[in-house]
């Protein structure tokens, strides 16, 4: 399991199968909500998460996959593109603090 204090993330990836088109649209909505506080949103297929990846979002069906690519990052699934929780809990972390874990 890891964890990262939400002040502390600079750099959030969106893992998706290919890297294509569903990780491009939630990294620029993201992009745009973590803006404020400098963080830099990223997307990537699955298979290829950079090592300096603090947070990575995904499809609950790829947590699996992501972290065989990056396990020291903490790695969080959704099941919805548009309006997921997860979306709302890490920008509250970073925004107020609070821990991030997988």
């Amino acid at each position: 399991m890891s964890s990262i204090e939400g002040k502390e993330v600079k750099k959030v990836i969106i893992a998706c199968d290919a890297g294509m088109g569903s990780s491009v649209m939630v990294a620029s909505q993201l992009a745009k909500r973590l803006k404020p506080y400098s963080v830099k949103v990223e997307h990537t297929p699955v298979n290829e998460i950079p090592g300096d990846a603090q947070v990575v979002l995904c499809q609950s069906t790829l947590v699996s996959r992501a972290r065989k690519a990056n396990g020291n990052a903490v790695i969080l699934g959704f099941q919805s593109f548009l309006g997921d929780p997860v979306f709302d809990r890490v920008e509250q972390a970073i925004r107020d603090g609070g821990s991030l874990a997988d």
